[in-house]
């Protein structure tokens, strides 16, 4: 009995182990807002409702390759610009980001001035090199 009682312990605490190991290829962040593709990575900006809004809001950014697997790309920057327009100022609405447990998925919060065409103006430096873009979307 108590060795069936260490067996089931031991056992219990390798799978356990094993669960915390594994890291999965495929990353689940949401609703997609956006998806461009920067040299050979796929940044995907989601959130739960898969709609930028006006105000606070978090966000999820992740890097992918080409088979979906998420990459480490070191430091992020995001941040949504809206051209002036007539007597309206430029805006910039950057996002702050912090890392998550899963290399190359950030969670970011950003609060967007208005409703209206942004532009996404994207970087990242670090271990998979560096790059740019910009996309646009509309918050509501």
């Amino acid at each position: 009995m108590k060795k069936s009682l260490v067996l089931t312990i031991i056992l219990t605490a390798a799978l356990v182990i094993i669960a915390a190991c594994t890291k999965s290829t495929n990353v689940s962040t949401g609703r997609p807002i956006a998806t461009v593709a920067i040299n050979k990575l796929t940044a995907t900006l989601s959130n739960a409702t898969g709609q930028l809004k006006t105000g606070d809001q978090e966000v999820t950014l992740a890097f992918t390759d080409s088979s979906g697997k998420s990459v480490e790309v070191g430091a992020v920057s995001l941040n949504f610009h809206m051209p002036a327009m007539g007597s309206m100022a430029a805006m910039n609405d950057a996002v702050t980001f912090t890392t998550t447990t899963t290399p190359g998925v950030y969670s970011g919060k950003v609060k967007v001035s208005m409703a209206g065409e942004w532009q996404g103006q994207l970087a990242y430096e670090g271990p998979a090199g560096t790059g740019k873009a910009t996309f646009s979307m509309t918050a509501r």
